[in-house]
Order: C-alpha cells, then sequence, then structure tokens
C-alpha cells in the first residue's frame, strides 16, 4: 500500500492500538477455536475456552516480556535494534510463550507434552502467517500509522 493509497477509515494514537489488538485477538480466538476443534476433536466450549485463555497469556506475556526486554535494553552500551536483538527477542518471547502454553496445552487436552508441543508449532506457524496478513489488511483499512505514513 503506497502512503497515498485510500483507505476505508483513519485511525491513530492509542486507539489504533485498541482497536488492532482487539479485532486481531477476536479473529485469532475465532479461528484457532476452529482450528482446536478440527485437530483435537473437542467441542466448541471446550475449545474456545483454551483459545480466549491462550490469548490472554499471550496478550500478558507480551506486555510483561517488551517491558523486561526494554528494560534489558536501556542498561546494553549499544544502542539500537541490530538483527541479532530483533532475533534474540523474538525467540525470547515466543519461548517464553512456549513454555507457558505447552504446559497448558497438555493439561487442557490430555495429551502428552510432545503433542502439546507439535500444537504450539502449529500455533506458531498460524500465528506467523496469520499476522502478516492482519497487520496488511489493517493497514489497508485503516491506514498506515503517522511513523509510517
Amino acid at each position: 500500500m503506497s502512503a497515498s493509497s485510500p483507505t476505508l477509515f483513519s485511525l491513530q494514537g492509542p486507539w489504533r492500538r485498541v482497536v488492532f489488538v482487539t479485532l486481531y485477538e477476536l479473529i485469532a480466538i475465532a479461528v484457532t477455536t476452529v482450528g482446536f476443534m478440527l485437530f483435537t476433536d473437542s467441542g466448541a466450549a471446550h475449545a474456545g475456552v483454551i483459545s480466549a485463555a491462550s490469548s490472554v497469556l499471550a496478550v500478558v506475556w507480551n506486555v510483561a516480556f517488551n517491558a523486561l526486554f526494554e528494560r534489558w535494553e536501556s542498561r546494553q552500551s549499544v544502542r539500537g535494534r541490530s538483527l541479532a536483538r530483533r532475533v534474540a527477542h523474538a525467540l525470547g518471547f515466543e519461548g517464553g510463550l512456549a513454555l507457558m502454553l505447552v504446559p497448558l496445552l497438555a493439561w487442557w487436552f490430555d495429551v502428552g507434552l510432545w503433542q502439546a508441543l507439535v500444537m504450539d508449532l502449529g500455533l506458531l506457524l498460524f500465528f506467523l502467517v496469520y499476522t502478516f496478513v492482519f497487520n496488511w489488511g489493517f493497514d489497508r483499512v485503516f491506514g498506515l500509522p503517522a511513523a509510517a505514513a
């Protein structure tokens, strides 16, 4: 999308983040609920609860991890975000989330840790694609954030 492309709505500031997170998580909960239903033979309620719980866990972890990471980052003598630092950030976030989600999935679906890890890897692959597509679509509908326009 170019900077001059028309958008349906213009959304900036804190409301942009609120709408972004709300839409992102609601769609993610709906899609992962269906995925859990299909891949675990769970009913909608059982799959929906773990999808919602996983979403809340991911959002809370995101806020906590980023605060910790930025505190660590502020004490580093080398400033900026190199590729290595970005990779460390991504691996730290995803690794920490997996350490919480894998046991939760194993308990909730009454499966072994290996099967729960496979489920988590499936979620990771889904969210890799979903995040890219959602961000692109969100920007098409609401325009680029002021910092990127």
